[in-house]
């Protein structure tokens, strides 16, 4: 059960991550919702970096717990996805205009203590 929820938690950072990007910057630049400018610029750079460590960050980690390594048993495993949940929230609490990449993050922190219970 914990391997299985660990794997389900971070292939839903990868999941979540990915349609991120698609939706707030590859959709938004396709139609041309925003006005060329500095201001669509950072947009597409906040929203491409905050999707990219995500992505990054949640494959990392599967290709670890591929490896057999069990991430989330021991408690620095678990206060690196912890502490890189919080950072994202708090990122997106402040930055992001959105509620919904908030709760995918927050359902991603419930996905990591739920695996860390679990050990």
């Amino acid at each position: 059960m914990h391997r299985t929820l660990t794997l389900v938690a971070f292939g839903w950072l990868t999941i979540v991550g990915t349609l991120h990007f698609a939706i707030d910057v590859v959709s938004q630049y396709l139609r041309h919702v925003r006005p060329p400018g500095p201001e669509t610029t950072l947009y597409f750079g906040l929203n491409t970096a905050y999707a990219l460590g995500q992505v990054l960050f949640s494959i990392l980690a599967l290709l670890v717990v591929r490896q057999g390594v069990d991430v989330l048993g021991h408690w620095p495993g678990v206060t690196l996805c912890l502490a890189a949940t919080l950072c994202w929230l708090a990122f997106g609490f402040v930055f992001l205009q959105y509620w919904e990449p908030r709760v995918m993050i927050a359902v991603f922190g419930v996905l990591v203590i739920a695996a860390a219970v679990t050990t």
